[in-house]
Parts: structure tokens; C-alpha cells; sequence
């Protein structure tokens, strides 16, 4: 295991945290932008997946740069539809 595969998966475990604690959160306190992060921070595990996928299993064979650029992009969206429509 080389020092990338180590930085992709600690990176796909904070995002997986952060989702998780965002999600909890809005389950004890149904406050809207919690739910919108952390449905952004679950988009944003996907992409990190995406990304251990792509360059450590794929290696060289596939490149899946443009449906991880999407699926960051998407959470992005989920977070600033949160931000815009559902701020107090």
C-alpha cells in the first residue's frame, strides 16, 4: 500500500465522518441545512471513492476524471441549493 492509497482513504473516512455527523445532527434537530451538507459531505465520499477507485484499482486502464468532476459537482450543488433556498 503506498502513501496515495493512504491519503485517498483517509480522506474518504473524514468525508464519511462528516457526513455521518451531519446526518445525525439533522435527525436530532430537522434543521434543513444540516440535511443538505450532509447529503453534499455523502456525494463527496463517493467522489473520494471514485478517486481510490480511478488511480489506485483502474490505475491506467479507465480514466473516470469526468464522473468524479460530476459527482463533486452534484454535491457542490446539493450544498449551495442548502445554502440559497433553505437558509433562515
Amino acid at each position: 500500500m503506498n502513501m496515495a492509497s493512504i491519503v485517498y482513504f483517509l480522506g474518504t473516512i473524514v468525508t464519511f465522518a462528516c457526513a455521518w455527523l451531519l446526518l445525525r445532527a439533522y435527525v436530532s434537530t430537522r434543521t434543513k441545512l444540516l440535511l443538505w451538507s450532509g447529503l453534499c459531505f455523502v456525494g463527496l465520499t463517493l467522489a473520494n471513492i471514485l478517486l481510490w477507485v480511478d488511480l489506485v484499482v483502474l490505475a491506467s486502464d479507465v480514466s473516470l476524471y469526468r464522473v468524479r468532476l460530476g459527482t463533486a459537482a452534484v454535491a457542490m450543488l446539493l450544498l449551495l441549493y442548502g445554502l440559497i433556498f433553505e437558509s433562515e
